[in-house]
C-alpha cells in the first residue's frame, strides 16, 4: 500500500505527517506492506527543504527524517497511490481539479480518518506547529488503526 500526504507546500503539514506515519508503521504489522510519500499542490515550494520549524517539531519528538525537496503532486501519483491524504478542504479542492477528479475515491482528508470533520490546523499561518502535530498525529495513528483492522479482516476472510 502507498500513501501519499498532500499539503499546500510540501514543507511543513505534510512532510511531517510522511515522516511521523514512517515511524508509526515501522512498529507496526504494516511495516513491510506501506510506503509513504508527500507532495503539495501547488507549485510554490517546488525544491525547498523543510520548513525550518517543522523540522525542530519533528526534531522535539524524536521523529527521523530526511532531507528533501518539496514536489507537486501529479496524475502519477493516483495512478501509483493506494491513497492520497490532504491536509485540509482547500487541498481537497485544488487536488481534485488538479487530477481531473477522484474517480477511483483514493482522496481524503487526514482527520475525516479519526472522525473528526475540520482540517488540520496550518503553522504557515498560525505559527503554531504544536498544534498541526497533534491534530497530524492523530490523524495518522487513526490512520494506521484503520489499515490495521483492514489488513486483519482481509486475513481472517474465507
Amino acid at each position: 500500500m502507498k500513501i501519499l500526504f498532500v499539503c499546500h507546500g510540501n514543507i511543513c503539514r505534510s512532510p511531517m505527517a510522511e515522516f511521523y506515519m514512517r515511524h508509526i508503521v515501522a512498529k507496526s504489522p504494516m511495516a513491510t506492506m506501506v510506503t509513504v510519500d508527500s507532495a503539495a499542490v501547488s507549485t510554490e515550494e517546488i525544491g525547498n527543504p523543510i520548513y525550518p520549524p517543522a523540522r525542530r517539531t519533528l526534531d522535539s519528538h524524536c521523529i527521523d527524517y530526511e532531507c528533501k525537496g518539496a514536489r507537486q503532486m501529479t496524475r502519477r501519483d493516483y495512478d501509483e497511490c493506494d491513497m492520497i491524504i490532504l491536509m485540509d478542504q482547500s487541498n481537497l479542492r485544488i487536488a481534485t481539479r488538479l487530477l481531473g477528479g477522484d474517480p477511483q475515491h483514493k482522496l481524503s482528508l487526514l482527520l475525516h480518518h479519526a472522525g473528526i470533520h475540520r482540517d488540520v490546523a496550518d503553522p504557515w499561518y498560525t505559527g503554531d506547529f504544536e498544534q498541526a502535530w497533534q491534530d497530524i498525529t492523530l490523524g495518522c495513528n487513526a490512520l494506521l488503526k484503520e489499515l490495521c483492522t483492514t489488513l486483519h479482516k482481509e486475513h481472517i476472510q474465507p
